[in-house]
């Protein structure tokens, strides 16, 4: 109907070029010999490493399988690992390499689609950011696009598009376009590529390449896996219609009568069963060593936020771990986290260090990574960080608050959550607005005296703990028996009486044992 419908179906091709290929893709979907095989890709993704957890594998003469350190490995948890491994083979999201962007944030003004609460610069802001978060990639120019049809296939207007078309066609230097908006239908990703000549992303994709370079444990690389379905049915699809408009093609593969269609998505409801297996295995073996921690009666404080907040700098804070390593970028963190700390009575407490939050974060990633944010509910405190130089600050927390409610968390957890405004040295002379809220700088060590006080305070309190002064007999095994199951802060000998006055904190239950075992 235009001169730009003509340029949608000439360069339809180019978004299969950009992953590599020179051929159209309906050119490369014939029905394959062994369906098994078309969803397994290249390990990995481009532009980061995703280690693999444990020691390497080396088959034996017996055709069992050891690590590489010498400890043998059960034949079936050996067949199991392989099967997961074979899960993580995945395509590369991304292009390799250094990318220059252009940045188009199509900007609702008016309408139920507009969003509340924040401004077209600060979702910008954001949004450059994520592009940034990627190794090699940079933003080399930044359009704010008003729209008034968000949902409409190509988003914009005849004429705005045109004139977008038109402006970056005529910047050489832009290689790819990141589309600010949560999802891009298939078509119209393929429309876009081929108006503007170049590779276009969308938060869904971005995000997830992020994921997927961050995560470290098996676990959240099962997770993002599973993030990445919806992505695969709609490729598939997608490649089905290519491969159902050309000419000889056969409807039905290696006379099963299945369509390559019906083939595809099954092998996709397999592969869903299957990562969904190995996260519950994995899950398993997760809550066994809650309930061993539980035991031992660690207090738990799970450190909650929006993404890039300082949750990780303010934990090694608080802890002194030098082994942790915050990092100045988005989703730093993907796997919770558990990292020891005293708090001033000398009890020894978990930090949990969790997944940042993000607003408009792709509603499958959301669901993917719940099952994780549900450790949070096995905690005994939260301690809820904000950026407060963030100019969207209120915001973030409202998505944070949002989240959490989500998760069904228990309402004493929540009515008993600490807020930490951090990072107040990048807002000089700030002092909060609420009067039970800490300001600190966890970078500085600004006010970690006080929020320690704080999180001591709602430990003892959510645990039941208590500060008692007992007389043990130094001939019996009590004073042992407290430093194993309580924490011991004073000892006082008396040398006469062959006994000393211990000053302990006790849980209730460790108390009710004590007494049990060591009557009188």
């Amino acid at each position: 109907m235009w001169a730009l419908r003509a340029a949608v179906r000439g360069g339809a091709w180019l978004s299969h070029a950009v992953r590599g290929r020179r051929l159209p893709r309906a050119a490369l979907l014939p029905p394959p010999p062994n369906p098994e095989r078309t969803l397994a890709g290249v390990r990995g993704g481009l532009g980061c490493s995703e280690g693999r957890e444990g020691g390497r594998r080396v088959p034996r003469a017996d055709g069992r399988r050891s690590r590489a350190d010498g400890e043998e490995e059960p034949e079936d948890a050996a067949e199991e690992e392989e099967d997961e491994e074979e899960l993580l083979r995945r395509d590369p999201l991304l292009p390799a390499g250094t990318q220059h962007v252009c940045l188009v944030h199509p900007e609702v003004k008016w309408g139920p689609a507009k969003p509340q609460g924040t401004r077209a610069e600060w979702q910008v802001a954001e949004a450059r950011a994520l592009v940034c978060t990627l190794d090699g990639w940079s933003v080399v120019d930044t359009m704010v696009v008003p729209t008034k049809t968000p949902h409409k296939k190509l988003i914009f207007g005849r004429g705005t598009l045109e004139q977008l078309t038109e402006r970056i066609r005529g910047s050489p230097e832009i290689t790819a376009v990141f589309l600010n908006v949560e999802r891009l239908a298939t078509p119209t990703k393929k429309d876009l590529e081929a108006a503007w000549h170049v590779p276009v992303f969308d938060r869904f994709t971005v995000v997830l390449h992020i994921f997927r370079c961050n995560a470290r444990t098996k676990e959240a690389r099962l997770q993002v896996a599973l993030a990445e379905l919806p992505l695969l049915r709609s490729r598939v699809k997608s490649d089905v219609a290519h491969l159902g408009g050309c000419r000889g093609s056969s409807r039905y593969t290696m006379g099963s009568g299945e369509s390559f269609l019906q083939v595809q998505q099954r092998l996709l409801r397999d592969r869903e069963a299957k990562i969904q297996k190995a996260l519950e295995r994995l899950r398993s073996k997760r809550r066994l060593l809650g309930q061993q921690r539980r035991r031992r009666e660690f207090p738990v404080v799970s450190v909650v936020g929006y993404t890039n907040c300082g949750k990780t700098t303010l934990i090694k804070a608080l802890t002194g771990d030098a082994a942790i390593q915050p990092r100045d970028q988005l989703f730093a963190t993907l796997d919770v986290t558990a990292h020891a700390g005293r708090l001033p009575c000398a009890l020894t407490v978990l930090y949990m260090d969790t997944i940042g939050f993000l607003s408009q974060l792709p509603h499958s990633l959301v669901e993917s990574f719940s099952a994780t944010l549900q450790d949070v509910a096995h905690s005994d405190l939260i301690v809820h960080v904000r950026d407060v130089s963030h100019p969207e600050t209120e915001l973030q927390k409202a998505s944070v608050l949002s989240a959490l409610r989500g998760l069904g968390l228990p309402n004493a957890l929540l009515e008993s959550m600490v807020e930490v405004q951090n990072k107040v040295d990048l807002v000089p002379g700030y002092t909060p607005a609420e009067p039970d809220v800490l300001a600190v700088s966890a970078l500085l060590g600004l006010g970690l005296d006080e929020l320690m006080a704080r999180v001591e305070d709602a430990i003892l309190r959510a645990t039941g703990r208590r500060t008692l002064t007992l007389r043990v007999r130094l001939a019996r095994p009590q004073l042992s028996w407290l430093h194993q199951e309580a924490t011991v802060q004073a000892v006082d000998v008396i040398p006469e009486a062959g006994a000393a006055d211990v000053k302990v904190i006790i849980s209730d239950s460790a108390y009710g044992r004590f007494q049990k075992l060591f009557p009188g």
